[in-house]
């Protein structure tokens, strides 16, 4: 059976969800909300680090797997922050065993300049 044991699990995170803004006046900014403050395991993928154009602009990412210990409440769309680094939720989460645990897949996002 696959569990996450205690060692696995470096990085102290807040794991947050978006909040759809009501006000009129706010279209296009977003709002997060603390869901918990959990402690999780970081691996990150390779290669470790890729580009791509969004929108006229050019955006680094870093994707990496996250395992954390088992909550039936993580969901894509949702983010962990761990200090300034902002890892946003993009597949998963899969159980390991029988709620032995997550692992979802996580992307970091830093926006750069506009693509030539």
């Amino acid at each position: 059976m696959i569990v996450v044991r205690p060692g696995e699990l470096e990085h102290f995170v807040r794991l947050e969800r978006r909040i759809e803004s009501t006000d009129f006046g706010s279209a296009g900014s977003e709002t997060w909300q603390l869901v918990d403050e959990i402690w999780i395991g970081i691996r990150d993928s390779l290669p470790s680090r890729g580009e791509r154009t969004e929108g006229g602009f050019t955006t680094s990412t870093r994707p990496a797997r996250v395992r954390m210990y088992w909550r039936d409440d993580v969901e894509t769309g949702m983010r962990l922050v761990e200090g300034s680094r902002i890892m946003q939720i993009v597949s998963g989460p899969a159980e390991l065993g029988r709620r032995g645990g997550l692992e979802l897949m996580v992307e970091d996002y830093n926006p750069g300049t506009a693509a030539a």
